[in-house]
């Protein structure tokens, strides 16, 4: 397992952004595939974007399609979210999550290790 740690999340108003970091101390982000999920109040832990260990390829809920990016630098062992006109129904803890796996997964069960959270509120 790696130790996770996520940061930027805040409070912002419909259709602003705000930008997601997940770092991480101690083992290499190259080896993992990364993902980043979400969780609602009372709503099931939800799959928004992923990307492949060089960040060649990505993969995204169809509801932030165009909205969001997802993005890696592997020399700063760090993971990005890229969040741009944002919605209320975004509103959720964001959680970053790293699977020792060989291709993208988008199910929470397949990922080994998990961050603490970031709460992102978007008012409307």
């Amino acid at each position: 397992q790696v130790q996770l740690v996520e940061s930027g999340g805040g409070l912002v108003q419909a259709g602003g952004s705000l930008r997601l970091s997940c770092a991480s101390s101690g083992r290499t982000l190259s080896m993992y595939i990364m993902g980043w999920f979400r969780q609602a109040p009372g709503k099931e832990r939800e799959f928004v974007a992923a990307i492949d260990r060089r960040g060649d390829s990505t993969y995204y809920v169809d509801s932030v399609e165009g909205r969001f990016t997802i993005s890696r630098d592997n020399a700063k062992n760090t993971m990005l979210l890229q969040m741009n006109s944002l919605k209320p129904e975004d509103t959720a803890v964001y959680y970053c999550a790293a699977a020792s796996v060989r291709f993208v997964r988008s199910r929470p069960g397949d990922y080994d290790s998990w961050g603490q959270g970031t709460q992102v509120t978007v008012s409307s």
